[in-house]
């Protein structure tokens, strides 16, 4: 099998980890240049329950790869 039988795994780890990280930079620092139509802060609910879901789905995948 192609990546092997933990393949789900840890593609659930790595999007999980990049959506949680990705969100809470969302917040910490925003991007300093700004489009026409871009908000000028992140969402904060928004942001924290999409790196809430990341850290689930992170810590999931961990869990299933050490069990």
């Amino acid at each position: 099998m192609l990546g092997g039988p933990d393949i789900l795994a840890y593609l659930v780890l790595a999007l999980g980890a990049a959506m949680a990280v990705g969100s809470v930079l969302a917040l910490v620092r925003p991007p300093e240049a700004r489009q026409d139509g871009d908000l000028e802060q992140a969402p904060v609910v928004r942001s924290l329950a999409f790196a809430a879901v990341g850290v689930v789905a992170a810590l999931w995948a961990i869990a299933s790869l050490l069990s």
